[in-house]
């Protein structure tokens, strides 16, 4: 067996760089118990100079822009590294919401009608946005950034209107709400463990209320109807197979009251922080934080020792 180091890439360029930070340092320190670990501090958009692919194996949690959306980790298959997670174009695709439900579709996994528009270019009025979704409640989101970064909720046409100045650039999804409960699937090596409920105690589970503890709460695993709950796991597994995934992911749902399950997205590079989803999807199957990393970690190890 080769020797080899661990190198976590953390930090990053994007608005996700604090979060970033803190899944590396939780995951470094999970990983040092049992490996020789190096932390890097990623602070520009380009591979790390002081790496070597014969001697390095990439456990990235780069989350965002440049991290998350496949640059990252074109640049380390360029130069020939083993690394975490789902590769270049499955992370393109997965960064990319709309991609990602149009890859998902295929497979009867109900999704929520939605609307896409290009702020740079024009920002649709709200009736314009009606026609197609009625007048109901709408979520709108970037096209392709993560950790719930600009997310909207709107209540009406006239609401959206007067927001229209925050969509003045980049590219935006316009989605109907979808009421019910929130659940969200962790995935290892293709496999569906634990689901997790999440709870906001107040307002929606927004950037603020994922990332400051107390502010959820969380039940894992998840008090759900047996076949509800096993069909989750089923659709989270056809999701990561259908956009070619790696290794490990999280997929991300809302239970109706009919008890319908509609697909939100799947995210390749899931926070791994004290109050991240991940860890708490596999500890339903009795995996700890450490274990969790390892298990992340080996399969770059057999790509590395290949």
């Amino acid at each position: 067996m080769k020797d080899f180091n661990v190198v976590v890439l953390c930090g990053g360029v994007s608005a996700e760089r604090e979060v970033s930070l803190r899944s590396g340092a939780a995951v470094s320190e999970a990983l040092s118990k049992r490996f020789s670990v190096r932390t890097i501090d990623v602070t520009e958009a380009a591979l790390p100079r002081d790496m070597d692919p014969k001697r390095d194996v990439v456990f990235s949690v780069l989350h965002g822009t440049f991290g998350e959306d496949g640059s990252m980790q074109k640049l380390l298959e360029d130069a020939g590294f083993a690394y975490t997670g789902s590769d270049s174009d499955s992370s393109a695709l997965c960064m990319n919401k709309v991609a990602t439900k149009q890859s998902v579709n295929p497979y009867g996994i109900l999704l929520a009608r939605d609307f896409t528009f290009d702020g740079s270019i024009e920002v649709p009025d709200g009736g314009s946005i009606a026609k197609i979704l009625g007048q109901g409640e709408w979520v709108v989101k970037p096209v392709d950034q993560g950790s719930s970064v600009g997310l909207f909720f709107v209540d009406s046409p006239d609401h959206f209107d007067g927001l229209r100045l925050s969509f003045k650039s980049g590219k935006w999804l316009v989605e109907e709400r979808v009421r019910g409960r929130e659940i969200t699937v962790g995935l290892l090596h293709g496999r569906a463990m634990g689901i997790v409920e999440i709870c906001p105690k107040t307002g929606t589970y927004d950037y603020k209320n994922k990332y400051t503890a107390g502010n959820t709460e969380y039940f894992y695993p998840a008090k759900l109807p047996s076949a509800v709950y096993r069909k989750a796991q089923v659709f989270s597994e056809m999701a990561f197979a259908a956009c070619r995934c790696r290794d490990y992911a999280r997929a991300d749902f809302i239970v109706d009251a009919a008890g319908k399950l509609c697909f939100l997205e799947i995210n390749t590079l899931p926070g791994l922080t004290a109050t991240s989803l991940l860890p708490k999807s596999a500890s339903c199957e009795g995996m700890d934080f450490a274990a969790l990393a390892t298990q992340m970690l080996l399969p770059a190890i057999y790509r590395f020792q290949k």
